[in-house]
């Protein structure tokens, strides 16, 4: 892809903000080499694993993620040019001298780009001094705006009260992004509750894609979309001792969670029952396991021709199917940037849409 200019990305670039860890990676791997240039993750590391640039040298042809480091020491072992593998750097406004250093090796030895992280809750300060940290970005990396994807990123929204906060905070972002020429411009949120364990179980539960309203909010601004996959922005989704097959599905306008305990205590058992009555909604896919790798999986398991999994791989198949919805969304984006399907515009098709079964849980954890 040719660099944009303005804040234009040359092609629908999805960029999902996932978690560095089997289920997610395991997803990525099974992204078909004709979507994977139209996915860019960011994967978010805070433990130092060996096994994490192997990892990343097995993804598709043509999927370059690219990765933060933020949260490890800042020591030879995490600078980035030292893995070998291509990627490019995630810059955040706070890294030491010596890290951008590292980062801008990084930068020009794999995909001569970066990625520059504001982080809308984290990151507060006016527009001079979210300026002067950036020109120091550019000035330690060697690299240049034209060079450098930024990612706004307005963390955890899952509320309207959360929606209509961060939508004032990105709209003074991106009046302050115009002074320079992104290579692209994305906004990123995550709509999912930090804990999934409160909800009820043996029923699907709809929770609404906040993040996602989010993005229909600004789109006017000709951003891209992100989000943190089927975790949660405040990350430690789950809690100890909750061991229940969960999945979360994702549809254009929300997630179905599905939690199970029915059939006892076998977990084949009660996989399998979740599987059958997940592919027999209203919101499976009209292509069924066609839809992606992960429906795929989940059909094996309604048919009971393959084992229950783990919880990584109940994360694997649902963030597979999320990466399906997103992109089908994106695709039917309108001329004005704003998503449409067939047409429709997708908060139309919402609001016009029959309710779907299941409970609505609006917050939970």
């Amino acid at each position: 892809m040719e660099p944009a200019h303005g804040g234009r990305a040359a092609e629908p670039v999805y960029r999902p903000i996932l978690a560095c860890r089997r289920g997610e990676l395991e997803a990525l791997g099974h992204l078909d080499v004709t979507v994977a240039p139209l996915v860019a993750p960011i994967l978010d590391i805070d433990i130092l694993d060996a096994s994490v640039p192997d990892a990343l040298a097995r993804l598709p042809s043509g999927l370059v993620p690219a990765v933060d480091v933020s949260r490890l020491p800042d020591a030879r072992e995490t600078e980035l040019v030292r893995w070998g593998v291509p990627l490019v750097p995630v810059v955040g406004l706070g890294e030491s001298d010596r890290r951008l250093v590292a980062h801008g090796a990084a930068a020009r030895a794999y995909a001569r780009r970066a990625v520059i992280r504001l982080r809308t809750r984290r990151d507060r300060s006016g527009p001079d001094a979210t300026t002067a940290a950036v020109e120091r970005i550019w000035r330690f990396t060697r690299t240049a705006p034209e060079q450098c994807d930024l990612l706004v990123d307005a963390g955890d929204v899952c509320c309207p009260a959360d929606l209509r906060e961060a939508e004032w905070r990105i709209r003074r972002l991106l009046d302050w992004s115009r002074r320079y020429a992104w290579r692209s411009v994305t906004v990123a949120s995550g709509g999912l509750p930090p804990t999934l364990a409160r909800l009820p179980t043996d029923e699907p539960v709809r929770l609404e894609r906040w993040d996602w309203q989010l993005w229909e909010r600004v789109a006017d601004r000709d951003v891209g979309y992100g989000d943190y996959g089927v975790g949660s922005a405040q990350g430690g989704a789950g809690q100890p001792g909750d061991r229940l097959p969960t999945m979360c599905y994702t549809t254009d306008g929300a997630w179905w969670v599905y939690r199970w305990s029915r059939r006892g205590g076998r977990g084949d058992d009660r996989v399998a029952d979740l599987c059958r009555t997940l592919v027999s909604a209203p919101h499976w896919p009209v292509a069924g396991a066609a839809f992606s790798w992960g429906d795929h999986e989940i059909l094996r398991r309604a048919r009971r021709v393959a084992g229950a999994g783990s919880a990584s791989a109940w994360t694997a198949w649902s963030t597979s199917h999320h990466l399906a919805q997103v992109l089908t969304d994106l695709r039917y984006a309108g001329p004005d940037g704003r998503p449409q399907w067939n047409g429709v515009n997708t908060a139309e098709r919402r609001r016009s849409s029959r309710p779907s079964r299941g409970g609505d849980a609006r917050r939970a954890g």
